[in-house]
């Protein structure tokens, strides 16, 4: 506080605490296993979210469903997948029980083969517990086949995944032909855990103009979340004013 005469004072106000930017390293690399948590009921936000990480490569891509997520999230309709820009062959799996889904990823890491395992798993299983995630993550940095693992209806235990996403749909963007019609999908993205880069959450779209560049960080449009106007670091509030 400053005083420019005796009968008043300058005061500086408080700065809003900045929105997180978009850090161009959350998505530079794929990481061995990323959990992704979609918050609503057969909300297909998530597998939007991880069809848009997937590395772009000539190898198939193995998908594993248990019974249980395929009856609420349903299986994916392989004509619409290019529209993310992938091409190359999906292998689709059903199993009955989470632990098949757990051993098919596992086996799947292991073949360098492919380009990508995602896996669907329901409810929060006991079997998806610390030790199958600590597997499951080893086993796909030791053959470089990244694993994304879509966990639907589970509250989050622990997990050995390097990055952790919340994701809930947003409303779509305006359809640039037709304002009655929806437009490209929006999500809320929030990456509550990651080894080595800061938490954060963004609004996030794809962009299917770039659904063939061989970097997620330009499939993938991010844009700061509002925050809450808390006050940044270092500033403090406004004192008080006391005495006659």
């Amino acid at each position: 506080m400053t005083t420019d005469s005796s009968y008043g004072q300058v005061l500086t106000l408080p700065r809003r605490k900045p929105s997180t930017p978009p850090e161009p390293g959350v998505l530079a690399t794929h990481a061995p296993l990323t959990d992704v948590f979609p918050t609503g009921f057969a909300a297909p936000s998530a597998t939007g979210f991880v069809l848009s990480l997937l590395p772009q490569s000539a190898g198939p891509v193995l998908w594993v469903q248990d019974f249980l997520s395929r009856r609420e999230n349903g299986a994916p309709y392989t004509p619409s997948l290019r529209g993310f820009g992938l091409e190359q062959p999906v292998l689709l799996v059903t199993v009955s029980h989470p632990r098949d889904v757990l051993w098919t990823m596992e086996e799947g890491a292991a073949c360098a083969g492919l380009s990508a395992v995602i896996g669907e798993v329901h409810g929060g299983p006991e079997v998806l517990d610390f030790t199958a995630t600590k597997r499951l993550s080893l086993r796909a940095e030791a053959s470089g086949v990244p694993l994304y693992l879509i966990r639907s209806g589970d509250p989050g235990g622990l997990s050995a995944a390097r990055m952790r996403w919340r994701i809930s749909a947003l409303p779509s963007q305006a359809h640039p032909q037709d304002a009655q019609a929806p437009g490209a999908a929006r999500w809320d993205l929030d990456l509550f855990r990651a080894r080595g880069h800061p938490p954060g959450r963004w609004v996030a779209s794809h962009d299917p103009e770039k659904r063939q560049s061989p970097r997620a960080a330009d499939r993938l449009r991010l844009v700061p979340y509002a925050d809450d106007g808390a006050v940044a670091p270092g500033d403090r509030p406004i004192p008080q004013r006391t005495g006659g």
